[in-house]
């Protein structure tokens, strides 16, 4: 059983009636605009991780500040 093209017309020509061209077209808008602001969120993450990180540097800040507060 696969779908055909009138099954696929009837599932549409329904949608557009209960839901109306204009409620159709602003959630396409808005699904647009998450997409790019969720594209836009993982390119500044990529480069946020690309700089190198001195562990060493924050083990020692860490044991200073142990150190301070006994």
């Amino acid at each position: 059983m696969s779908i055909g093209i009138w099954q696929i017309a009837v599932v549409v020509i329904l949608v557009v009636l209960l839901f109306g061209r204009g409620k159709i077209s602003s959630l396409m808008g808005d699904v647009a605009k998450g997409i790019k602001s969720f594209k836009k969120g993982m390119a500044s993450d990529v480069t946020e991780d690309t700089e190198p990180k001195n562990i060493s540097e924050d083990q020692d800040t860490n044991k200073q500040d142990t150190n301070n507060k006994e």
